[in-house]
């Protein structure tokens, strides 16, 4: 995991750091990594599976259907690509 030096953090943002840390009830390298985190992956963000499994509720799929996709598919081995 990689590390990260924070240089000449004025003494009232590393105290307002301190605070909301102890708001959270996590140390203040915790919060600091919350805080990094949510600012560059944010939880609005689009995420496949979600995505996903919100359109197959909409259009009504069930494990019903699953069962049937998997009955259907084809389990035998893949050939090999020929090169003749």
């Amino acid at each position: 995991m990689a590390m990260l030096t924070v240089r000449n953090l004025p003494d009232d943002v590393h105290r307002a750091l301190r605070v909301r840390a102890a708001q959270h009830g996590r140390s203040t390298e915790a919060e600091i990594r919350e805080i990094l985190a949510n600012a560059v992956k944010p939880e609005a963000r689009l995420r496949l599976g979600d995505a996903l499994a919100a359109l197959s509720r909409d259009i009504g799929l069930t494990n019903e259907d699953f069962e049937i996709f998997e009955q259907l598919r084809d389990t035998s081995p893949a050939e090999p690509p020929r090169f003749e």
